[in-house]
């Protein structure tokens, strides 16, 4: 799974929540931090979102968005551990299974990202974004399947072919448009 594909999909994922109608006071401090994280100023943006969180701990908006920065800063444990505390808390919102699954498929952990996106679909059955990034774990899956199949016996045309086509589907996705 290309990286650059993973992380703009994330920052896209952040960009829509960031604009969707938010109930309640805003705060001074996540909106800081949201404006630090879109201009690149992680480590500014991690301070202003903690300190939005002591106030309010719950803040699904806001434990999203340091998701999204521990993600940006090559945190992913950390990022991970935020976006299950958020599946958990709030098990309706289908953007932090998504996340959970970028950040599986990054480290190779296919079959978690898949299940995350199962749950992603199954609490949004119309987001598109979560279909696609199963159908790129499906794919994925599928080509580790192939180079496992070529290892056992390389008199197999057919899988060598197959795994050519998914890895010429993932080279032309992430060449610049």
């Amino acid at each position: 799974m290309p990286a650059p594909t993973w992380t703009a999909r994330i920052i896209l994922l952040l960009a829509s929540l960031l604009m969707a109608p938010y109930v309640g006071a805003q705060s001074d401090d996540y909106q800081e931090a949201a404006k630090l994280f879109r201009s690149g100023q992680q480590a500014q943006a991690l301070e202003r979102v903690d300190s939005f969180l002591k106030t309010d701990p719950k803040d699904a908006r806001a434990r999203f968005l340091k998701g999204l920065i521990l993600t940006e800063q090559s945190k992913p444990a950390d990022a991970i551990r935020i976006f299950t505390g958020l599946t958990e808390d709030y098990p309706e919102l289908p953007e932090p299974y998504n996340n959970l699954a970028v950040l599986y498929a990054q480290q190779g952990q296919y079959d978690k990202a898949r299940s995350a996106l199962e749950m992603s679909i199954r609490t949004h059955p119309g987001y598109a974004t979560a279909y696609e990034n199963l159908g790129d774990i499906y794919a994925k899956m599928a080509s580790q399947a192939y180079a496992k199949a070529l290892q056992l016996d390389k008199s197999k045309s057919a899988a060598q072919t197959k795994l050519k086509l998914i890895n010429e589907l993932f080279s032309s996705s992430t060449r610049p448009k």
